[in-house]
Order: structure tokens, then sequence, then C-alpha cells
């Protein structure tokens, strides 16, 4: 049900919830895990009255906090993973563009079987954008999933590619800047407690000399971490990545780390000198985000310098204290890739694409959906169609672009579909996390992390 207003909301909350000195407490968890909670997202998502979403993603949040789910930072995990006190695994980052409550379900039942501690979700700055997800929502959808499925331990909710665009920082950088500050922001209001400051965007490889090629990278990369630092809720620290080498261009050296690192270091200084620096690097090893597809759609082989992904994590560690290298548009690689990244000692590791393609191309996909969202793009994104791709090619690269317009048709697919869709995205999971090393880490977190409360105010309509 999406109730439309904060009246039916309330009746819908009666004998289930209760708000109370500022928050809420549940008065019959089996009813809220049952049903209530579905409600509740779809509330957030698709009821036309804002302040009846602000006010079911209050009811949420709060309700899951009273179940010990909190949105936390990943940073002590890492600073042990910097420090050589625990190792062995790479965490997985994932990214979840459409169907997010169901899927993100689907994560947390394969880390329940798997007795797995972190698992970071993940929305990138130009996903929030065509996937119609603010960072609030996507909050809310995780959150949500986390109580449907038993989940009672912290959440690692990240903003991924916080970018800047070189496009648009050319032609105002002030203006670039500052979009990505205000989604700082945003993203730290809804919960999440990871972002990856992504301004590799900006390296200059004309000019001869590293530093100068890295130097609008590491300065504006400090700079944003200082404002992280500034907005953080009291008792978190944000775990703040960086990036030294564009996913899809040329692979990265340790030069370029250690004077990204040295470089960046020195900014920080210079702003304080109580500032955390980032957690993990992310570097450029040979992949490309959503792999490259074939005249037939196809997607080709890559294959990833592992050699340089260990070095890089090596150094960083060693070095600078990090948890290690990030890997970034991995999930089309093949499947015997996956466990080389444990054993090279990479930190964490970005899965997207792959698990869209299983949604689209599953054989309970309705076949006349994919053929109304594939029309919508040839209409509405031909003027991303380059001349020398075929439409199988085009349309690989645009379909992520379906699911926001299609977003409320996918979220009502029958349960059934959703249901057989999401079991074949849960072995999946499953396989990755058995290949990633995280199976039986749950101890291990529990060791390090320990999530902090960080309090909502109550929307006005709910203190009645």
């Amino acid at each position: 049900m999406i109730y439309e207003n904060k009246d039916q909301l309330k009746r819908g909350c009666e004998t289930v919830l209760s708000c109370e000195g500022g928050d809420v407490r549940i008065l019959d968890e089996e009813r809220f895990q049952g049903r209530l909670i579905d409600d509740l997202i779809q509330t957030v998502v698709f009821s036309p009255d804002q302040g009846t979403r602000e006010a079911a993603g209050f009811l949420i949040r709060r309700g899951a906090a009273a179940l010990g789910i909190l949105s936390s930072s990943i940073q002590a995990l890492y600073d042990a993973m910097g420090g050589g006190e625990v190792g062995g695994f790479t965490v997985p980052a994932i990214n979840i563009r459409g169907l997010s409550y169901d899927v993100a379900q689907a994560v947390f039942r394969a880390a329940l079987a798997g007795n797995v501690g972190p698992v970071l979700f993940e929305i990138a700055r130009s996903e929030i954008d065509y996937t119609k997800q603010r960072p609030f929502e996507y909050t809310c959808a995780v959150t949500a999933a986390a109580v449907k499925t038993g989940w009672r331990w912290p959440i690692f909710l990240q903003g991924d590619h916080f970018q800047l665009n070189a496009k648009k920082f050319a032609a105002d950088p002030e203006k670039e800047t500052q979009a990505v500050k205000n989604l700082i922001w945003e993203a730290i209001e809804g919960g999440f407690y990871n972002i990856d400051i992504d301004t590799s965007t900006l390296v200059d490889l004309s000019h001869p000399t590293i530093k100068d090629q890295q130097r609008t990278n590491f300065s504006l990369a400090a700079e944003l971490t200082t404002m992280i630092r500034d907005l953080e809720p009291e008792g978190i620290t944000i775990s703040v990545g960086g990036e030294i080498g564009e996913v899809g261009g040329k692979n990265s050296t340790v030069e370029e780390l250690q004077v990204y690192m040295e470089g960046y270091l020195e900014e920080l200084k210079k702003r304080g000198d109580a500032f955390k620096g980032i957690s993990k690097i992310s570097v450029q090893t040979g992949t490309t985000h959503g792999g490259v597809p074939l005249a037939d759609g196809t997607v080709a082989k890559v294959k990833i310098d592992f050699d340089v992904l260990e070095k890089l994590s090596d150094v960083a560690r060693k070095q600078y204290g990090l948890a290690g290298a990030v890997q970034h548009g991995a999930s089309t690689l093949p499947d015997e890739a996956f466990d080389r990244f444990p054993a090279t000692g990479t930190a964490e590791i970005h899965l997207a694409t792959g698990f869209q393609n299983m949604i689209y191309d599953s054989k309970v996909f309705p076949a006349d959906l994919r053929a109304r969202i594939y029309d919508h793009l040839k209409t509405n994104m031909k003027g991303e169609w380059k001349e020398k791709d075929t439409e199988e090619q085009f349309i690989y690269k645009t379909r992520k672009k379906g699911f926001g317009p299609f977003k409320l048709e996918l979220w009502h697919l029958p349960a059934d579909i959703r249901a057989d869709i999401c079991a074949e995205l849960e072995r999946q999971f499953a396989f990755l996390f058995d290949k990633l090393k995280v199976n039986g880490t749950r101890d291990i977190l529990n060791r390090y992390v320990h999530a902090l409360d960080v309090p909502l105010q109550m929307p006005a309509c709910l203190k009645s």
C-alpha cells in the first residue's frame, strides 16, 4: 500500500509503531517486519505527498534503529586493515540501480547465510540522477530491506564516484565543485557515512610532471575531505575514499599513488592538523565501467593487471596506512577472476553493471516491458547513439537509464517475477561473497565497528 497522506500513514501504523519522546517504539515487531515495512518503503518512493514520504522514511530509519540496524562508517575496520591487524578478504561494494528494495533483500539474505560482516551499499552521483534515487530514498530502501530480512547489524551506505565533471569544471569550477559539495551534504543528511571522492576526472596528463598532472585532483580531494569532516555527525568518522586514475583510462602507477598521497596529505595539513585523511584509494588496472560491449551486445573479455593492483595495495597500506586499493568496474569480469582480489590485498571492489544485466536478461523479465524500455531509450537517448555502434551496443550502454523512468513498473512487477529475479541475484551475491572471502567475517566486523545511533528530527506531523 502507498499512503497518500499523513492521516493514512498514521492509521496504518496504529498498534505497530508508536512515536514517543521524539523517537519510535515498536509495538508489534512481527507486523512491522511482515507488512508495514513494505507499505512504508512504497510510501517513501511513490507517495505524492512529500511530507508523507519524509514521515515514512523517519519511521523506517528509527524503527530499524530500535532493532539495532544503524547506518555506520567502515572506517575502523579499514584502519585495522591498514595497520595489518586484519586482512585476507575484499569488501564488496554493491550498486543497486533498480528494484532496490527487493535486490537489497537478496544481498542481506546471502550475507546472513554466509555470516558476512562488511558489505557496502552504494550509489554514484550519475546513478542518483538516472535511476531517480536520491540518497534519502536509497537509505530507506536498504534500511527497510534489512528490517524485512531480519538483519540486525550495522549497514554501510556509500556515496560512490561523487565525481566532478571535467567539462563542467572547465566551464565553471566553482559551480561544479559546489554541486558536489551539495550532494555530499545531502548524502550525509541521508545517513551515508562512507563517501568516495572522485576528482580523478580532473587529472591532466598534458602536464610534464606527475605532480602537476595530479595537482587539481589531490587539492580538491583535500578540500572536499575537510568539508566532510566538518559535516560528519559527532562521534562518527566518515570513511572517505580518493582516486588517482579515472576508470577506463590508463593504468595507475605506484609513482602516481605516491605523488597523489604526498600532495593530498600536504594540502590536508594546510587546513588543520586534526583532519583524518582518506581510508582507501581507487586505481585503474584495466577495467571500464560496465565492460566493453561488442557489436552483438556481448561483453569483451577484460584483462586486469593484478600485479599492478597488488603493488598499489601494498604501497597504500605500508606507506600510508590505507586499507588498500579499490577496484572499480569489476562486475562483468569472468567468475574465475574474483578470488584473485583477496589474494592481491585489494581492499574493496565495486560491482554494479553485472547485476543490472542479470535483471534485464533474466528469462522471467517481461518481454513487453523490456521492449518498452528499449523503445524509450531509442527515442529519448538517441543523442548518445554513436555512429559506429550497433543497436545492441547502444542498448547495452544506455539501458541503465531505463531504471528511473520505469521505476514504478519495475517495483510493481508481479511478486513471483521479482522473487525469481532476486533468487538469481542472491545466488550470484553468495558466489561473490565466497570468492571475496567475506563469508565468516561477522565477528571481525563486530570487533572493530561499533555503530553509533545518530538521532533524527521527528517530522512535525508525527509529533501529535
